[in-house]
C-alpha cells in the first residue's frame, strides 16, 4: 500500500502552526502572503503581514506561550479546515479553547486566516486555567 502525501495546502499549515509552537515567528510568518487577513470571531480583522507580524511578535515573550493541538485537518484544492484545541500560556495559567480555522493558500501562502471560536468555550478555559494555576501553588 502507498502512504498518501499530505497535501500542499494542509502541509503550509501543518508548517505555519508548528512555527508558531517553537516560537519561530520570522518562519511562521514566511508563510504568509503579504496581503493576509486574519479574522476571528468578534475581534478585529488584521489586514496584512506586517500587522499580523506585530501581533505574533507581541506574543513572542518568556512568560506567553501558544501551542495547538491539531484534532482535524482537511483541505479542499488551496482551502484548509482545521479542528483544533489552541492553548494560550500567561505565566502560570493555562487556557486551552476550540477552534475551528478556515486557511485559503495561494502560491504556497496563507491569504485569509478565519478563526472561529466560542466566547463561552474561552471563558470556561480561563476559569479552569485561573484554578489549576492556583491549586498548583
Amino acid at each position: 500500500m502507498t502512504e498518501e502525501l499530505p497535501e500542499p495546502a494542509v502541509t503550509v499549515v501543518r508548517e505555519f502552526f508548528a512555527a508558531l509552537e517553537i516560537d519561530a515567528v520570522d518562519e511562521a510568518l514566511e508563510l504568509l502572503d503579504p496581503e493576509i487577513v486574519w479574522k476571528n470571531t468578534s475581534l478585529p480583522t488584521i489586514r496584512g503581514k506586517d500587522r499580523v507580524a506585530m501581533v505574533l511578535r507581541g506574543l513572542d515573550r518568556p512568560a506567553l506561550g501558544f501551542w495547538a493541538e491539531m484534532h482535524h485537518i482537511a483541505a479542499d484544492g488551496d482551502i484548509v479546515l482545521t479542528d483544533r484545541t489552541d492553548y494560550l500560556r500567561f505565566g502560570p495559567v493555562r487556557i486551552g479553547f476550540w477552534v475551528t480555522g478556515t486557511f485559503e493558500i495561494r502560491a504556497g501562502r496563507i491569504v485569509l486566516w478565519d478563526d472561529h471560536f466560542s466566547k463561552g468555550n474561552v471563558l470556561r478555559g480561563t476559569i479552569v486555567g485561573v484554578a489549576k494555576a492556583l491549586t498548583r501553588r
